[in-house]
């Protein structure tokens, strides 16, 4: 038997960190996206959808924190 073992990458579960993003999103959406990824441009992209309405600014916030 070899001691080598491959180990397979699992998908992430949720951790409180995320939830409280998620959290954070719906009454702010560029906060949770801020915590997310920074001040980067998936931030500056939310402010605007944000500015245009809540609902898709909320979409895209929920969107990157997911994605990650």
């Amino acid at each position: 038997m070899s001691a080598n073992l491959q180990t397979h990458s699992q998908p992430k579960s949720s951790t409180f960190a995320d939830v409280l993003r998620i959290i954070l999103a719906i009454i702010l959406p560029p906060v949770g996206v801020l915590l997310q990824v920074g001040l980067g441009m998936h931030f500056w992209l939310n402010i605007v959808l944000t500015l245009c309405g809540y609902i898709p600014g909320l979409v895209h916030a929920v969107w990157v924190i997911a994605k990650k």
